[in-house]
């Protein structure tokens, strides 16, 4: 029915509208975004390969904690590349970020068609509401985390546990998730390890496969993840390298994970959960209702214990977050929907149905209304991203007979959106426009070398969470906000006008804000509720001698 195509259609139309409203990365994605950039630019050379990689990628430069894996981002390189041909390489972020969010939006398609065969077109609905409603996986299924590309493929994992009638087709479903499983745990996230034995040893306990078929294809799609891994690792870090080996080494032995924070053993079940469900009747009522009724209990069983199983044992590791459970919302919004279906499904034979369904039916209007203003609020918070644009977009309107523009972006600019695809728009290899301005970009980050005055001399422009910090006569000329939480003004209360030096200017979404705020408080008397905004990045040029600051027009 055409319902149906439109909800299927949803998923992966809600990927890609998150997407374009948060175009920009965070920190945590970093890796793989500049290491898809640098396959793209640079190719992989076959002589002297230790110089060229060394000298031109930039993992040499900024490896991270641990060395991670390369096979994600040859995968987006690989599929993006002729489409990055084809529209430019300017849209190549976007392209990328694309690939991988319809790679995940497709897993979940996946998911709902097994859904509605094992459960009915009904229940199927409920999933995609449920799913469609909820942030964290719309907002996270395009990032280049390595979350992310494991996410596919515990989808399709879970995807093959969806009860299925015939016994010999379920042991053949259970070595599908199986060599998925391998798969995610061998080349992308080693604790996805956990979700593989706690479905191994369900299949197990209900003979659903057997030891037998289990042992062979875990050691087939092993071997297959280690002959990918292995190679492809070793070449782009040019050391023999096993890299979700050094993760597991480094988070569950060292316990260094822990230095970047601590939660509680209930953290996952408490707090995570509720917020990647989004919806809260799906974790107070509708999921362990699924599990207490008789009529849905041995439906949602293959999907509800493994994955509780999972985030329990997983729970004791100290260092937690949420996206390190994005695995299990597919099939815990399954065993919602089917509860959520069996409750709709006899509204017309009790009062209390009728009113559950009416609270349902409501529980997700309100939450398609949160998660708007999740994406809202979200995309705030790339001050980094939207700062290089602005800046790109002030020299080139601005100074059209330069030439050549030398910019140094500090810490929290490149956490918090700059990207090597935002600062070279063009390859080398490409021609580039007659008048196009070549940027020379520096993100050094040594407090030694920041100290020293002379390091700064050869910078036009900066991009800086303190103004302060650079040291010569630099002038502020805009200023990137980031949201900070939520703010009720009441009438009377003075709007914070110009900040800083009260000349600034606000570049980016933050003077939409700003603009917006003055007119809902003209039409409100005075009132406002929305995104609470503070200064996060100030655009710097520097001054010549004898020059006197210039006021920046709009």
């Amino acid at each position: 029915m055409a319902q149906d195509l439109l909800l299927t259609l949803a998923i992966p139309a809600l990927v890609v509208i998150h997407l374009l409203v948060a175009p920009y990365t965070k920190v945590e994605e970093s890796f793989n975004i500049q290491a898809t950039h640098d396959i793209l630019v640079y190719g992989t050379p076959t002589t002297d390969i230790y110089h060229r990689l060394s000298s031109r990628y930039d993992h040499f430069d900024f490896p991270g904690a641990v060395p991670r894996t390369f096979v994600g981002a040859v995968m987006l390189a690989g599929i993006s590349q002729p489409i990055v041909a084809l529209v430019g390489f300017q849209y190549a972020q976007l392209i990328v970020r694309g690939v991988l969010g319809l790679l995940n939006a497709g897993a979940l398609v996946l998911f709902k068609s097994n859904v509605q065969k094992a459960f009915g077109k009904s229940t199927a609905r409920w999933y995609a509401l449920l799913q469609l409603s909820q942030f964290h996986v719309l907002f996270y299924a395009s990032r280049t985390l390595p979350n992310m590309f494991a996410f596919s493929l515990t989808t399709l994992a879970f995807s093959q546990l969806v009860p299925h009638p015939d016994k010999r087709a379920r042991a053949l479903r259970y070595k599908l998730a199986i060599a998925n499983l391998t798969i995610a745990t061998a080349v992308f996230r080693s604790e996805l390890a956990i979700l593989l034995v706690t479905v191994t040893l369900y299949g197990l306990a209900l003979s659903h496969i057997s030891l037998g078929q289990i042992i062979p294809t875990f050691v087939v799609f092993f071997a297959t993840s280690l002959l990918s891994t292995i190679p492809i690792d070793s070449y782009f870090w040019q050391k023999p390298l096993w890299p979700e080996l050094w993760g597991f080494y480094y988070n569950a032995i060292l316990g260094s994970s822990s230095e970047w924070g601590v939660s509680p053993w209930h953290y996952y079940f408490t707090s995570a959960i509720p917020k990647i469900l989004t919806n809260p009747l799906s974790t107070t009522a509708l999921i362990p209702y699924a599990l207490w009724n008789d009529g849905t209990r041995k439906q949602a069983q293959p999907l509800l214990i493994p994955s509780l199983l999972f985030v329990a044992i997983y729970s004791l590791q100290p260092h937690k977050e949420a996206r390190f459970i994005f695995y299990v919302a597919p099939p815990l919004t399954a065993a919602a929907a089917l509860a959520a279906n069996y409750v709709f499904t006899r509204r017309t034979k009790s009062a209390v149905f009728l009113l559950a369904s009416v609270a349902l039916v409501g529980s997700v209007l309100v939450s398609f209304g949160v998660s708007t203003a999740m994406l809202v609020m979200s995309s705030l918070n790339y001050p980094g991203g939207e700062a290089l644009s602005e800046l790109r977009n002030l020299v080139t309107a601005s100074s059209p007979d330069l030439q050549t523009v030398s910019v140094h972006t500090d810490v929290l600019s490149c956490m918090t959106g700059v990207t090597l695809f935002g600062q070279h728009p063009y390859p080398p290899t490409d021609s580039r426009p007659a008048n196009e301005i070549t940027f020379n970009w520096d993100k050094t980050e040594e407090e030694s070398t920041l100290r020293n005055p002379e390091f700064w001399e050869r910078f036009d422009y900066v991009l800086a969470e303190d103004p302060a910090k650079p040291i010569g006569p630099w002038e502020t000329i805009g200023v990137v906000e980031g949201v900070t939480g939520v703010e009720l003004v009441k009438p009377g209360t003075h709007s914070r006008g110009d900040i800083e030096s009260g000349q600034d200017r606000i570049f980016g979404r933050g003077s939409l804000v700003r603009s917006m705020k003055e007119a809902a408080r003209g039409l409100t008397g005075g009132w406002w509720i929305g995104p609470k905004m503070e200064p996060k990045i100030h655009i710097l040029r520097k001054m010549r001698e004898g020059e006197a600051r210039r006021a920046v027009t709009e």
